[in-house]
């Protein structure tokens, strides 16, 4: 059984730019078919015109020789209409044999004129642009009327045909010329309107693209922080259990490394919530990250020397809170995997009334430094987030310090930060 709508064309079909059905039976026909619309108003036009090759004014002096240019008037007359089969492409071609065949008709004293003028001047309009119209319009009239002045003057043509050649271009080109400006500013209008909403379709699409890569690496860093804490937590914890003859000691280990991992899945679901949909009961926003004080007892009961020292004000934005928090849990996660001898891993936070200052200093680094972590450059996009700055490298001797600083708002104006990614 085949079909014969598959599920991608209906997608994309709704992903089109939907519009309304154009107004009127006739008007739709030659949207549809602008072959058939050409076609026949050329036709109309030659039957129009050709009748008035052989219009010859009584006065002529020279009616042998007029009687002899009627077959090439015809031909001209023909080629001429058969011009707005152009008109869609190169609306100019059209206007200009018009033009030209005005100007014929009055130079052989033809009183019968031709319609092409009209529908040229239309076309112009319509598929060219405003201005052309005008200024083809005037060019046109101003060259019939400077012919037909000059050849009433010595004699050349009556005053009837010179009248009717400059009335025939000035009448039915306003009128063409008029109508198209009115028809094509509309349509130039409602294709502005068109491409403006593509426009905007794309925009939103980049948009959407954007929120969701932004999303993304948000949830990432928070995956990294909660995941890489949490086991080198447990790994160490774990290490230590197995390592202990004491089963008291063992046990408090094995405790703890539970406990942390409790935490870790509290927080993962809790960070997680912002992808479930609205009736969840989880949180729409991620917990606040774990206290630098509780990141501190969690190393030393890791068996890490770890020490913390606070001073002034902890009277930060939540934005700089989560950030402290995220530093303070990174330095000391990146100090317990890649220092495990360390003798001291010093943790300070020092606050201000602007800016607030973390600093995590460790010893016993040794062997080359990775770049191929994201925990670093992690904190690098936070401190950037809260108009912050972060440095992270060694101070010789085989020490490592971790140092950022924000603004206690996290609003004060951008700061370039570097950082040198340990291997987190």
């Amino acid at each position: 059984m085949s079909r014969t709508r598959s599920r991608s064309d209906s997608i994309r079909e709704d992903e089109e730019l939907r519009l309304p059905r154009a107004p009127g039976l006739f008007r739709r026909f030659w949207a549809r078919h602008p072959v058939v619309t050409d076609v026949l108003i050329t036709g109309i036009c030659l039957l129009l015109s050709v009748g008035s090759a052989g219009v010859v004014n009584a006065a002529t002096p020279e009616p042998d020789m007029t009687e002899a240019l009627r077959p090439l008037l015809v031909v001209l007359v023909i080629l001429g209409c058969a011009s707005l089969l152009m008109r869609r492409r190169t609306p100019i071609v059209p206007f200009t044999a018009a033009v030209l065949l005005e100007l014929v008709f009055l130079i052989t004293m033809r009183d019968g004129g031709t319609p092409l003028i009209l529908f040229a001047a239309y076309a112009l309009a319509v598929y060219g642009s405003t201005r052309a119209a005008w200024t083809g319009y005037g060019i046109s009239v101003g060259a019939v009327a400077v012919i037909a002045v000059p050849l009433l003057v010595v004699g050349a043509v009556t005053l009837q045909t010179a009248g009717n050649a400059v009335l025939n271009c000035v009448i039915l080109g306003l009128i063409g010329t008029l109508v198209g400006v009115n028809v094509g500013g509309r349509k130039r209008y409602v294709a502005a309107i068109i491409d403006r909403s593509r426009q905007l379709l794309v925009e939103r699409d980049q948009q959407a693209q954007l929120a969701a890569a932004a999303e993304r690496a948000r949830i990432a860093r928070e995956m990294h922080d909660i995941v890489s804490h949490s086991l080198t937590v447990i790994v160490a914890l774990s290490e230590g259990a197995a390592a202990t003859p004491d089963r008291e000691q063992a046990r408090a280990a094995a405790a703890s490394a539970a406990e942390t991992a409790r935490g870790a899945l509290t927080e993962m679901r809790s960070m997680l919530g912002v992808l479930r949909d609205h009736d969840s009961p989880l949180p729409l926003a991620p917990m606040e990250p774990t206290p630098p004080h509780d990141t501190v007892e969690a190393a030393q009961r890791a068996g890490f020397p770890a020490t913390l020292a606070v001073s002034g004000s902890a009277d930060v934005s939540p934005a700089v809170a989560h950030a402290i928090g995220r530093v303070v849990q990174e330095g000391v996660t990146n100090a317990m995997r890649h220092a495990p001898t360390a003798t001291m891993i010093a943790v300070r936070v020092a606050y201000s009334p602007e800016t607030v200052t973390i600093e995590v200093v460790n010893d016993g680094v040794s062997g080359p430094i990775g770049t191929g972590g994201f925990g670093v450059r992690g904190l690098a996009e936070r401190a950037t987030h809260v108009n912050g700055t972060i440095e992270s490298a060694p101070d010789g001797g085989g020490r490592w310090v971790l140092r950022a600083e924000f603004p206690s708002s996290g609003t004060s104006s951008p700061a370039p930060s570097s950082s040198t990614e340990e291997n987190a």
